[in-house]
């Protein structure tokens, strides 16, 4: 699949096994590729029922979070909009 195809899940890098002490290996073409250096920060979400892990760098979650409180905020101000209007249209 190519990365613009929307109903691309996301690229498979291979595969990891979780060691004795609970910890795993991303692999280096991951690693490479998505930016994941020593001391990347992630954040990690179970999925699908708590069959799977997803993880996620810090940066890109503050980045979502930032583009989700503008459109908040934008709908906030449309829904203000919204129910001045339908107030108003009653009034007459």
């Amino acid at each position: 699949m190519q990365q613009g195809d929307k109903r691309a899940i996301g690229r498979c890098f291979g595969s990891t096994t979780v060691g004795a002490r609970g910890q795993m290996v991303i692999p280096a073409g991951a690693r490479k590729e998505l930016g994941i250096d020593l001391g990347t920060k992630l954040l990690v979400f179970g999925h699908f029922h708590g069959r799977a892990l997803v993880f996620l760098k810090v940066e890109a979650v503050e980045e979502l979070l930032d583009v989700m409180s503008q459109r908040v905020d934008e709908f906030s101000r449309l829904l203000k909009e919204t129910k001045t209007a339908h107030i108003e249209n009653e009034s007459n």
